[in-house]
């Protein structure tokens, strides 16, 4: 059986996180959506996703294919249902679609068969949503990878609080920390690094050679991409992988996408004086709309990166290949490509690609034909953003 995960109709909700990859392929918990549902199914899977994403991620067909929404966290009982659907039909929920299966190799059929599920699933519709959900994520991510494994052996120098909820993979070093597992799990990933002196509660997560930084405070529902270093206060947020905020400054209830880099001392604030709910920029309705969260940071694309003493106000959102720098709190919204604080210009597309070429050497990657191809449509999917 073949499966490809498919972006729904929600999509344009999780821009900017979306604009360089498929939904699936969104870091929610330990693993990505796309992680956790070859892991359940035991195969690799392909993307349905934009036109000008499809040269990275291809699709593959085969004469039998199901076909997954790629916004929705698999469990036990909506894999199995999935696996026993028949030909032609779909699994739903309202107006979800979960799942179809189709014995051609057409990217698409219509379904002649609506099969509604009672299970109960997590969908991420909302950048929100990602961390909102994070906790729990963690929590069903380690029982995953963990179940009958046996954690790597704590040092003797660190404080460990409930360490029977605490797990290291192969490599991982932890020295002098404190590691508070009470009101949920921590896992620390392969070759990874907690330094001394950090104080990290659970639910919380670190992947592949992550490393948190000497005296860090970090608290629970917080997940630190493979190959991020992080550092300072950081509360709820999720750095999707190979981003760095390394210094002092606080953080919360925000998503970073890769290969951003936070500058010593940028400050996001997280919650309104008024104590309202947030609003939130949308690229659906171009204006920001309410999100009912009462906690929201700031939501960032790949590649962008602030200067030193950025500050950041309750609820925003930075494009991809952004530089954002300047006195003052930043605008509520900085469109992709600018460059500068509240008097920005576009950032010149040959040198975004060059530095990104340069930041992918940093860590013995190479920046593909696929990658430049990808970025220079998203430069021209964006210039209708004004950049002031």
């Amino acid at each position: 059986m073949n499966y490809v995960l498919f972006d729904d109709h929600n999509r344009k909700n999780l821009l900017p996180l979306v604009f360089t990859r498929p939904v699936a392929d969104i870091r929610v918990g330990i693993l990505t959506i796309r992680e956790k549902w070859e892991k359940f199914l035991g195969a690799k899977t392909s993307s349905l996703t934009e036109p000008y994403l499809s040269d990275k991620w291809s699709l593959v067909k085969a004469d039998d294919n199901v076909f997954i929404n790629g916004s929705v966290l698999p469990n036990k009982e909506l894999v199995d249902e999935i696996l026993k659907l028949e030909t032609d039909c779909a699994l739903i929920k309202e107006d979800d679609i979960i799942a179809m299966r189709f014995s051609s190799d057409d990217i698409w059929n219509e379904y002649t068969n609506a099969i509604e599920t009672d299970a109960d699933y997590v969908k991420i519709n909302y950048p929100w949503e990602i961390f909102e959900k994070n906790g729990d994520a963690i929590a069903d991510d380690f029982a995953l990878l963990t179940h009958g494994r046996k954690s790597a052996p704590l040092s003797e120098t660190v404080r460990a609080i409930n360490p029977e909820n605490i797990f290291l993979e192969e490599g991982a070093k932890v020295e002098y920390a404190i590691l508070n597992a009470s009101d949920g799990p921590i896992y620390i990933g392969k070759n990874a690094e907690v330094m001394e002196n950090a104080s990290i509660r659970g639910p919380f997560a670190m992947c592949e050679k992550a490393v948190i930084r000497m005296g860090a405070t970090i608290y629970g529902r917080t997940t630190i991409g493979p190959y991020c270093k992080v550092g300072g206060e950081v509360e709820s947020s999720v750095f999707f992988g190979y981003s760095n905020k390394p210094h002092d400054g606080f953080m919360g209830h925000s998503v970073i996408g890769e290969w951003c880099n936070i500058a010593a001392g940028t400050i996001t604030s997280n919650l309104n004086n008024t104590y309202m709910p947030v609003r939130l920029w949308n690229y659906i309705q171009e204006r920001f709309i309410q999100t009912n969260q009462q906690f929201l940071g700031l939501i960032m694309g790949d590649h962008s990166k602030t200067g030193i003493n950025t500050m950041f106000n309750t609820g925003t959102v930075v494009g991809v290949f952004c530089n954002v720098f300047g006195s003052g709190y930043q605008k509520n919204f900085i469109p992709s490509f600018s460059w500068g604080g509240e008097k920005s210009t576009a950032y010149n597309l040959k040198k975004a690609i060059e530095t990104a070429r340069l930041v992918y050497m940093r860590r013995a990657k190479e920046l593909t034909a696929e990658d430049e191809t990808m970025i220079k449509t998203i430069y021209e999917i964006t210039s209708k953003n004004v950049r002031l």
